[in-house]
């Protein structure tokens, strides 16, 4: 017999305005806890240092929380130039220190066109990133150093907010994957003086954006499960900004058998959302246009 999830079916979407200090699981918990849920995920780790955007997913909104991994992102974040640490940012111990105060704004501005685009990054040992199924971080902290693999990402805009000094702010706007700390450090390699992340905010994860996120302490403050439910985005927002059909029920019910539709005026290729329309428009979930044109359900919502 199949064990029962304690809590609540909740379903849908909690855009949190993640505090300073704890993790991102940290933040999971607490939500889950409030919330008397059944079953929560995030949709990529923010450090403990970072504030700002971090979408939970609740319920049947887990089964979309890879597309929310694979969108864009987009920081805010303080760098402190002449100043390297051991974890590349505030967190870590100072492990080289340089006078930074005769660097230019001009120097700066300089050497961050040289990360728009595509580039390559190597991760931090102090990141989430798994080695043979540890945590690099773990392994950071026991003194072992791995080999890292560069990885391939791209830094869509690096638009340099302020200049003081020895520090700088950016709004970054990159491809899932993106090391703000690795790109603190390359930019100080880049400029001949070292650097380190001092403070870091997303901004932005996908399609929500920090207008929309609300804290766990106003979350607490509603008390009521039920009425904190209020707070959830549709679960389809996950891919709002996909294309979408909408089906009649007849051939609604052979989508939800897992059986590819023949769709008027439907996209003819990529992914799509998939709805059934009636007095209002139910989300099914996602499907991906198939050779002949077909619409074939990849990822389906639980039925009532």
């Amino acid at each position: 017999m199949a064990r029962r999830r304690k809590g609540r079916p909740v379903n849908g979407i909690l855009v949190v305005d993640k505090p300073a200090g704890i993790s991102s699981n940290d933040v999971v918990q607490q939500a889950k806890r409030l919330f008397g849920a059944q079953k929560v995920g995030h949709t990529g780790s923010l450090d403990p240092l970072a504030t700002g955007v971090l979408p939970l997913c609740f319920g049947e909104a887990t089964k979309f929380s890879q597309y929310l991994l694979d969108a864009s992102k987009t920081y805010w974040t303080r760098i402190r130039l002449g100043v390297s640490t051991e974890t590349g940012d505030a967190d870590g111990e100072v492990i080289a220190q340089v006078d930074a105060t005769a660097i230019t704004q001009t120097q700066v501005s300089d050497a961050l066109e040289t990360f728009v685009g595509e580039i390559e990054q190597i991760p931090s040992m102090y990141s989430a990133l798994k080695h043979q199924g540890q945590p690099l971080y773990k392994l950071a902290r026991q003194g072992i150093e791995v080999e890292r693999a560069p990885r391939t990402v791209t830094i869509y805009s690096a638009e340099l907010l302020q200049f003081a000094e020895a520090y700088i702010e950016l709004r970054v706007h990159c491809s899932k994957g993106t090391y703000i700390r690795s790109l603190a450090e390359d930019l100080g390699a880049a400029l001949g003086c070292g650097g380190h992340v001092s403070a870091l905010r997303r901004l932005a994860a996908g399609p929500y954006a920090e207008a929309q996120a609300v804290t766990l302490e106003q979350v607490s403050e509603i008390g009521d499960p039920q009425e904190m439910d209020a707070l959830l985005l549709p679960v389809a927002s996950a891919v709002g900004s996909w294309p979408s059909v909408r089906l009649h029920e007849d051939t609604a019910h052979y989508v939800r058998q897992g059986q590819p539709v023949q769709v008027a005026h439907a996209p003819t290729h990529g992914w799509v959302q998939i709805f059934e329309s009636a007095e209002e428009d139910r989300f099914l979930g996602v499907g991906e246009v198939l050779t002949d044109g077909r619409i074939a359900p990849r990822r389906l919502v639980a039925s009532d």
